[in-house]
């Protein structure tokens, strides 16, 4: 199989195996399967990755060593969550360890920020898109802790005990850091843009394109 540039038949097929399939004929030679993988959670690793760092650029470096990681430890993957999860806590991991190099978290029991909007008065009638950017934003400003369980759980959909497991905290910190975060929001932005959460921080084709084709190359290196 052709590690950089897999068959058409190859990505068709991989439409109809599990994340389960996947890994065991990964694991087997079929190298270039790990495409499949990286395009399915693409968006989800992007998303949990980008609350973390509020990056876009370091966003997609974390998203590659992420999924190097992953792939290198393939054999490590045991099954008692899910695959979706496992990956996304090595993303996570990752996320949080750059992050920590460049600075120190604040102590979010401490600290109760204010966010800071600019340009968007409650006498503007924007469209959807500049709700969505304007949430964007906000999200943005939220701290890290909490826009990370943020996006997780309300713009990617990840239940309370997933996203528990993804970032390895118990559930209640999951329900008291997403209620915090939605209020934070809510008196600005939230009863107009929670509609468009969903749409929030998209990982396009050209980015999704360049992150595979940086990790298989790197892949293909080893």
């Amino acid at each position: 199989m052709n590690l950089e540039n897999p068959s058409q038949l190859e990505r068709q097929e991989g439409h109809h195996l599990s994340d389960e399939d996947v890994v065991s004929r990964v694991r087997a030679g079929e190298r270039g399967l790990f495409e499949i993988i990286m395009r399915r959670y693409n968006q989800r690793i992007y998303r949990a990755v980008r609350a973390i760092t509020g990056n876009d650029g370091e966003a997609e470096d974390v998203m590659q060593d992420a999924y190097v990681r992953a792939y290198t430890h393939l054999d490590q993957f045991a099954g008692r969550s899910s695959f979706a999860t496992w990956l996304t806590r090595i993303a996570v991991h990752e996320a949080l360890a750059r992050r920590r190099r460049g600075e120190r978290f604040v102590d979010l029991d401490d600290v109760m920020p204010t966010l800071a909007f600019s340009g968007h008065g409650p006498e503007q009638r924007a469209n959807d898109r500049e709700l969505g950017a304007a949430l964007q934003q906000a999200i943005d400003d939220l701290p890290p802790a909490f826009r990370t369980v943020f996006v997780l759980r309300d713009a990617e959909g990840l239940s309370t005990a997933e996203t528990a497991e993804s970032l390895g905290i118990p559930a209640e910190t999951v329900k008291t850091r997403l209620h915090r975060a939605r209020s934070l929001l809510r008196h600005r932005l939230w009863s107009r843009a929670g509609h468009v959460a969903g749409g929030v921080f998209e990982f396009g084709a050209g980015r999704c394109d360049r992150v595979v084709a940086a990790v298989l190359a790197r892949i293909g290196a080893r």
